[in-house]
C-alpha cells in the first residue's frame, strides 16, 4: 500500500493494489480515453474478466474509448502453449469483446491479439494483431504487428523470438475516427521505429497508441523517453497502456502504462507494480495549438532530400 496520485483529479490516493480513484469524468466536455494495465497469464477466462472489470470501470467513469494492452486475451509460458491458445477472429474471445463493447457502448481497443494465420492447418503461425471495435459491436480496423521483437540481450536476461511463431504484418493500417480522435496503430515493438509514427501522422493521426507487454530491462531503460519521443516529433497524443509484472515463472513486464500529451508532458502513468487503468482528457485543441506554434511538418523537406545521401554512393 502507498500514496499515488490520480491521473484524472491530480489528487493524492490511497493505491490498495488497483491504481485508479472513484473520481469521475462523465461530465468533461472534452472525450476521455481510459488506458489500461494488466497482468495477463495463460489463463485466458480469468484475463477476460480482467478486462471486462476495468472496460466497466472505464465506461462508469466516463470513457468514450477504452485501450487494453498487447495480450490481452493470454499470455502463453511456451511456444506450444501460445499456438495452441490462439483463435481467429470470428471466434470467442473476440465474439465477448464485441459483445462486450455493444452492450457498453464503448470503443475498444484491443492491443494484441493472438490470430490465427491465413494458413493455419499447413503452417501454424499467428499474428500478433491490434484490433478496434467500436460501439455499435462492430470491428473497424485490425493492424497486424509489422516489427517482430527477435532480440538477445543476454546480460539483461531477455531473449526473445517473436519471428518463431508470429507473422509480420503486411501493411500499416490508415488512422481510425474515432470518439477522441483519429487514432494511429502499432504495437509494442513498433514503437522503435519513428518512420511508422511519421507515416500514420501524414494520414491524419491525432492519436498514437502502443499497446504492450515491454520487458522489464528493456521497459527501465526506453519505454517513457521511447513514448515522449514519438509524441514531441509527431505532435500527437500517444497512449499506451500496458503489462505488467509476472506472467508465469518465465515472464514478467513493465508496466508504467503511459498517456503523454503532444508536447511531450506525460498526462498519466499506472506505475510498474499493480494492475488499473488512467482516465485522460484527449484536448484535440491543445495538439492543434502545439502544432500552430511550432509548425513542425511545414518545415518538413521532402522524402528525396533525406533520401540524398543515398545517392551520392
Amino acid at each position: 500500500m502507498g500514496i499515488k496520485i490520480c491521473a484524472c483529479c491530480k489528487k493524492s490516493i490511497i493505491d490498495v493494489g488497483h491504481f485508479s480513484c472513484f473520481c469521475r469524468m462523465s461530465s468533461s466536455p472534452l472525450p476521455v480515453a481510459a488506458v489500461c494495465q494488466m497482468t495477463a497469464t495463460p489463463d485466458k477466462e480469468a484475463n477476460f474478466f480482467v478486462c471486462k472489470n476495468l472496460v466497466e470501470e472505464a465506461k462508469q467513469r466516463g470513457a468514450s474509448m477504452v485501450f487494453l494492452p498487447e495480450g490481452f486475451d493470454y499470455i502463453g509460458s511456451n511456444q506450444e502453449e501460445t499456438l495452441s491458445l490462439s483463435e481467429s477472429l470470428g471466434e470467442e474471445t473476440v465474439s465477448r469483446f464485441t459483445d462486450m463493447a455493444r452492450k457498453l457502448e464503448v470503443w475498444l481497443s484491443l492491443g494484441g491479439f493472438h490470430e490465427r494465420g491465413p494458413n493455419w492447418k499447413t503452417d501454424r503461425r499467428i499474428y500478433n494483431s491490434h484490433i478496434i471495435i467500436n460501439d455499435k459491436g462492430d470491428i473497424v480496423t485490425v493492424y497486424r504487428k509489422a516489427h517482430l521483437f527477435d532480440v538477445e540481450l543476454l546480460e539483461k536476461g531477455v531473449s526473445l523470438k517473436e519471428s518463431a511463431s508470429t507473422i509480420p504484418g503486411p501493411s500499416l493500417i490508415a488512422p481510425v475516427q474515432t470518439p477522441i480522435g483519429k487514432v494511429g496503430l502499432g504495437i509494442c515493438y513498433d514503437l522503435r521505429f519513428p518512420e511508422l509514427s511519421l507515416a500514420l501522422q501524414r494520414q491524419g493521426a491525432e492519436i498514437l497508441t502502443y499497446p504492450s507487454a515491454f520487458t522489464v530491462a528493456t521497459g527501465i531503460a526506453h519505454w517513457e523517453i521511447l513514448l515522449r519521443a514519438r509524441a514531441i516529433e509527431t505532435q500527437c497524443f500517444v497512449l499506451a497502456a500496458a503489462q505488467v509484472g509476472p506472467h508465469h515463472s518465465k515472464r514478467s513486464s513493465y508496466g508504467h502504462a503511459l498517456a503523454v500529451d503532444p508536447w511531450g508532458e506525460v498526462l498519466g502513468d499506472c506505475g510498474g507494480e499493480q494492475p488499473g487503468l488512467i482516465m485522460v482528457e484527449i484536448n484535440l485543441e491543445k495538439l492543434e495549438n502545439t502544432r500552430k506554434n511550432m509548425p513542425v511538418q511545414e518545415h518538413r523537406r521532402n522524402t528525396d532530400f533525406y533520401h540524398s545521401l543515398e545517392k551520392t554512393k
